[in-house]
């Protein structure tokens, strides 16, 4: 059965990839972007580009009236969206600090509970919260990023305890470094250091964390809650 399926930070890299993965499995899936042009390959697939920044409460609620209007409540909820402002700690400005966590917790808190009016209602929903293998080894000069990507992991099981009850499961991706235009913006020096770190030797694609988020959403996962699962080929395990 068709589902509505929303994707926030949709437009590119890890998010562009699970849009499109719903949407070749025949979901109706809408998608958040803050700038720029919507992909062209998501209107060939027939998704809803909606203009949205997460960290404007605002913007959100307009955002899930508009989807609600064309394919109805969301069922599906894959929190994606977030930045880096990468720095070291003593460099680090508290704008730069509090602008990550308002963007890559809070944000995902503000789209979490409006998609949870409706799950409520239907008693039944999925959320699937994309995190970073970061959030859970830490890295220099990502203070900020780790934090954020790290409290995911405890809001999404804080959830999955709230709400199971009520058949809705709450669970987290953690990938690793992945082939984006992010990582193609690294020196050659830097991939390879990157590489050499993860027992698999190569990136991710982001295909692979896809299909890791479209399990968590299905039916085969449906006894699956509080888990954080890595799409990160070995790098953070034990972690």
């Amino acid at each position: 059965m068709s589902r509505s399926v929303l994707v926030t930070g949709g437009n590119r890299g890890i998010g562009l990839a699970i849009a499109r993965a719903f949407a070749d499995a025949g979901d109706k899936v809408a998608y958040t972007y803050r700038s720029g042009e919507p992909p062209q390959a998501l209107a060939e697939l027939g998704c809803l580009a909606v203009k949205c920044d997460i960290t404007d409460s605002e913007q959100v609620e307009q955002a899930y009236k508009e989807i609600e209007e064309k394919h109805g409540p969301v069922e599906v909820l894959v929190a994606n969206a977030g930045i880096t402002r990468d720095q070291l700690l003593m460099r680090m400005s508290e704008e730069d600090f509090s602008a990550v966590l308002d963007t890559n917790l809070t944000g995902t808190f503000r789209v979490v509970k409006r998609a949870n009016r409706g799950m409520l209602r239907a008693r039944r929903g999925r959320v699937v919260l994309i995190s970073s293998v970061i959030g859970l080894l830490g890295q220099a000069g990502q203070a900020n990023y780790a934090a954020s990507k790290a409290g995911l992991v405890g809001f999404a099981r804080s959830l999955a305890r709230e709400l199971g009850s009520r058949n809705i499961t709450f669970n987290v991706v953690a990938p690793g470094f992945v082939d984006t235009d992010m990582t193609r913006e690294l020196s050659e020096e830097q991939r390879k250091g990157i590489v050499e770190q993860v027992p698999l030797k190569r990136y991710a694609q982001p295909e692979e964390v896809a299909s890791a988020v479209r399990f968590l959403a299905s039916d085969d996962a449906a006894y699956i809650t509080g888990a954080v699962i890595p799409v990160d080929g070995g790098l953070g395990m034990g972690h």
